[in-house]
């Protein structure tokens, strides 16, 4: 692995100017290497992060992508990671103008890195020097405590997606932020909204008096203004403490935070070093969950760009067709399956058509003629500053439910494949299943990353006893791994663990032609010294 030569650095470089010109913002400072398949191969399981603590599990990938790569040779593009300076990788056979195409790719991914909200906690980090420090640690450790190390990272990494990643951005985020008391952040955010009376005048009005207050009395402003508060509203005071509560009980899907909080195993003095080890679990898991919730967003970003700034760039002359074979083979929409990439980019190109043509506003949504609907047209031409705030605001969560309707369905040809049984045949086949945007929708959303939420019931949890709760969402956990997951916990809490969780019961149906009918039944898992136990609720 070696840094890009002069002159290919020169080529980044100029993609950069024209990238800032075009609106991109990021910083002036980046790395590029140069680096083989077998680099890649060893680097992936890392997610790309060299310098990401070893764990026997990177072992097997690896070995596991020398296989693959046997029977399946494969050249990526490139790769780049959130850092500080951001870091990319390319192959060392590109040609200068696909180097161009690839440079514009890579600055969007940067771009939406250091701009997107969902990312914040890792702007000001530069988690390459920390993940090195982290990985010498985890070194020293294991050379004191051998096996047991890895051990506790992967009793840790068993519930590394439990920790409470929005909660955490949220901390961040708000009351700080904002200068204001958690009384005064609950009244204008969500109390008064909450009102039957309230309009908007009103809160606009409520805004300006509390503006008024701080400029007179800036000192006892906040226990004025919610004097008069209590005074308008006698229940403002029991409503603010139900909400607290509320979020009490939402912020206790931190399990790995809470075991860290209240172990009476881990402060024992030979086992305090465990804490160190699950806390580099936690906070990687922390900085990679942005990037998975995501994918969508992120890839249709550079897709977007690279196509628009390259088609632009005169360094094009000569390779149209060469790129255009590129570009397709990297967004061509799949008929079966998902492809971020052409997803993600027609979505972006959907959304500035829309903002152009003034159609983001609740007077077209109300329209149903299909023929108004394609003339509406307002000329306002805002669809490059829609892209922007998507990529500021938007997870693929968001992006998905918001802007996948049946106009981009009908647009793009899309559908959602089913898979038969041809019984003359003998085989399966596959059909268009659906063409509304609502299942396409779903379908989208089925795809994405979706941790559990499991929450702790404090009312059931005590110092011999953690009590466990999975809210079903249509998803039921992977019994097979259950055993294990819950023997992690108990070793880490050095204490009971119990969940209580929802399975799915499938009736076999008396003949051939009827669906197998679908039970939910609520359950409880006990794990005790090492045993588990299950018993129906």
């Amino acid at each position: 692995m070696q840094l890009i030569d002069q002159h290919v650095k020169k080529i980044m470089e100029e993609c950069k100017v024209r990238a800032r010109d075009a609106g991109l913002e990021f910083y002036d400072e980046t790395l590029e290497y140069i680096v083989t398949n077998k680099d890649l191969i060893e680097l992936s399981p890392k997610v790309m992060i060299p310098t990401l603590y070893d764990y026997w599990v990177h072992d097997v990938e690896v070995l596991k992508g020398h296989g693959v790569y046997k029977l399946y040779p494969t050249n990526p593009y490139e790769t780049v990671i959130n850092s500080r300076p951001a870091i990319s990788f390319y192959n060392d056979n590109n040609p200068d103008w696909l180097n161009i195409m690839i440079f514009y790719h890579v600055l969007a991914h940067i771009d939406f890195y250091q701009n997107n909200i969902l990312f914040e906690k890792t702007w000001d980090d530069d988690f390459v020097g920390r993940a090195l420090a982290d990985k010498r640690m985890i070194a020293n450790l294991r050379s004191d405590h051998g096996r047991w190390v890895d051990y506790v990272i992967e009793f840790s990494r068993g519930i590394d997606n439990l920790v409470g990643y929005f909660n955490a951005l949220y901390d961040k985020e708000y009351t700080a932020a904002r200068d204001l008391s958690g009384k005064l952040d609950y009244y204008f955010s969500e109390f008064l909204q909450n009102q039957e009376q309230s309009d908007i005048q009103e809160i606009f009005k409520e805004v300006e008096r509390y503006n008024e207050l701080q400029q007179r009395n800036p000192e006892h402003c906040e226990s004025l203004f919610l004097s008069d508060v209590q005074s308008n509203y006698p229940e403002f005071q029991a409503k603010y403490e139900k909400a607290e509560q509320e979020k009490r009980e939402e912020r206790s899907d931190n399990v790995m935070a809470y075991i860290l909080e209240h172990s009476r195993f881990l402060e024992k003095e030979e086992n305090v070093w465990m804490k160190t080890v699950m806390g580099i679990v936690q906070s990687t898991a922390l900085y990679f969950e942005p990037q998975i919730r995501t994918k969508i967003a992120n890839e249709g970003w550079a897709s977007y760009w690279h196509d628009h700034l390259f088609r632009m760039d005169d360094r094009i002359e000569g390779h149209e067709v060469a790129y255009s074979k590129t570009h397709s083979g990297v967004t061509s929409i799949s008929r079966v399956g998902l492809n971020p990439y052409a997803i993600g980019m027609r979505l972006y190109e959907y959304i500035e058509k829309l903002a152009d043509r003034g159609k983001l506003n609740f007077q077209f949504q109300k329209i149903s003629n299909i023929q108004e609907r394609k003339d509406y047209d307002t000329g306002v031409f805002k669809g490059q500053e829609a892209i922007f705030s998507v990529r500021k605001n938007f997870s693929d969560f968001v992006l998905i439910n918001t802007f996948v309707d049946q106009d981009f369905v009908d647009e793009h040809n899309l559908f959602v494949v089913g898979i038969r049984q041809n019984k003359q045949r003998g085989t399966r086949e596959f059909y268009v299943k659906s063409r509304n945007s609502e299942d396409y929708r779903q379908m989208l959303v089925d795809s994405l990353y979706h941790p559990p939420k499991i929450t702790i019931d404090e009312d059931k949890t005590d110092e011999s006893n953690l009590y466990l709760v999975h809210h079903y969402e249509k998803k039921p956990l992977v019994n097979e791994y259950i055993p294990d997951t819950m023997m992690g916990i108990e070793y880490l809490l050095g204490g009971q663990v119990q969940l209580e969780t929802t399975e799915v019961i499938r009736k076999r149906p008396e003949t051939e032609d009827e669906e197998p009918e679908m039970e939910l039944r609520r359950v409880l898992y006990t794990m005790k010294d090492r045993k588990i136990s299950k018993v129906d609720l």
